[in-house]
């Protein structure tokens, strides 16, 4: 049997990651490293155990994630669409521990306004292999929990952003181009947005003041915007007409991720607190909110009440609601859920919207839902200069500001590693391969 050049560089790759990490040397804790962190007095027991269980709900998600996804495409491709979310708990970590987490919450590296500094993507020698990142928490970043306990939490929002892209290119996409794109994507676009928002200098958390509790920009729109990039780079599928296979599974996995997103946004308190009590609320209710009108205007529109809409509604929900989920009040997340649910569902059924094949429609999902969610923030978003309704016009101008620039970037960003891999290794199956479907095609699977 031959064997591709890529699939040797790829075992190559791990194998070369595997022995250096067994050879890394442990780094000695100098002055300037401990300075960034404070004594285990400081560890509270009730917020290492929320954070513990948050850690394993966000993981459940991209589980969550392949299971809603599965159920929708056909069955041809049920097997290679979960393998596309499934992966990333797999690939995704590795980069984390090597380089990603220090890219995303290294020493910051950025530029100096009017005196004050501000910070693009962290230095990526700060935390190699997690060095440096153990039981002291850190006083900036996570003060009363350990700093391995957050490099952890993080981490499993990195994993599942690449995963929400597969979705908008599902039945037409070679394995191993998307390994080498989603890699890509993490290093060059995840992780300098996650630093730039949530790194306490980064330029879009501090100089735009941009809210964004856990992740509508930083997920989401991210996602979404490479998912439109994608769609653009891979064109349509030969046959874009399909019945979903299993919407069991679209029940099954929306609860997973329901139940999971409680740890995404209340998780994201980083403690056992009031801010994680109200996020935990404002969550649920809003998911409630939007499943419900989901299906009313779809009745309204003409169409059936069906398990599917149900389903979207309340994912669409869940994207709204979670740059704001620790921000707003409960009648205010039953709004967000709400109006967002209408614009994206007005979205989906756009004539227009129907000349782009993205197969589980995820920029009309995700993409809307983050933008949604960060314009409703922007308005609603309780504290000092903190949106329109407390603050101003210049502070919302400034998250309006933000938003063009993160959706350029996570859109041109992505376009540009679509293309860069297509270089190497053509993104696209050929016409007998998608015809057969991907789970044989691709993994010599079949779903029964």
């Amino acid at each position: 049997m031959k064997i591709e050049k890529r699939w040797i560089v790829s075992f190559l790759l791990i194998a070369a990651v595997s022995i250096l990490g067994l050879f890394w040397p442990e780094a000695e804790n100098d002055a300037a490293t401990l300075s960034k962190f404070i004594s285990e007095d400081h560890i509270i027991g009730a917020d290492v155990a929320w954070l513990l269980t948050s850690s394993s709900l966000v993981l459940l998600m991209t589980p969550g994630l392949s299971f809603f996804y599965g159920g929708m495409v056909g069955k041809k491709n049920v097997i290679s669409t979960m393998l596309q979310s499934f992966i990333c708990l797999g690939l995704v970590t590795i980069i984390w521990v090597v380089v990603g987490f220090s890219l995303a919450f290294g020493d910051p590296l950025g530029f100096t306004i009017d005196g004050q500094f501000y910070s693009v993507i962290g230095n990526p020698f700060t935390y190699p292999f997690l060095d440096h990142v153990g039981k002291l928490p850190h006083h900036q970043l996570a003060s009363t929990v350990p700093f391995m306990l957050f490099a952890l939490f993080q981490m499993k929002f990195a994993i599942i952003t690449p995963a929400i892209i597969t979705g908008s290119f599902a039945e037409r996409v070679r394995f191993i181009s998307y390994l080498f794109f989603i890699s890509l994507f993490v290093i060059f676009i995840y992780t300098p947005l996650c630093h730039s928002v949530w790194y306490p200098t980064g330029v879009i958390g501090s100089y735009f003041g941009v809210k964004d509790f856990a992740g509508g920009t930083v997920v989401h729109m991210s996602a979404g915007f490479a998912a439109l990039a994608g769609v653009l780079v891979l064109g349509k599928r030969r046959n874009s007409e399909h019945i979903p296979t299993n919407i069991p599974f679209v029940l099954l996995g929306t609860g997973m991720l329901w139940f999971g997103w409680f740890g995404f946004n209340a998780g994201s308190a980083l403690g056992a607190t009031g801010d994680a009590a109200m996020a935990f609320a404002t969550t649920t209710i809003a998911s409630a909110a939007a499943m419900l009108t989901w299906i009313f205007f779809d009745r309204l529109n003409g169409r059936k009440v069906s398990a599917l809409g149900a389903c979207v509604g309340a994912v669409v929900g869940l994207v709204a609601i979670t740059p704001a989920a620790g921000y707003v009040s409960i009648s205010q997340s039953i709004f967000f859920g709400f109006i967002t649910s209408i614009v994206s569902n007005s979205l989906l059924n756009w004539k227009v919207m129907k000349r782009f094949d993205d197969t589980l429609d995820v920029f009309a999902c995700h993409g809307v839902g983050g933008i949604m969610g960060m314009i409703l923030t922007a308005i609603f978003a309780k504290g000092e200069n903190a949106s329109l309704l407390h603050g101003g016009w210049s502070v919302f101008s400034h998250h309006m500001i933000a938003l063009v620039i993160v959706s350029a970037f996570t859109f041109f960003g992505a376009l540009l590693l679509y293309k860069v891999v297509n270089l190497f290794i053509p993104l696209r199956v050929n016409e007998e391969a998608e015809k057969i479907g991907l789970d044989l095609s691709q993994h010599d699977e079949k779903f029964h």
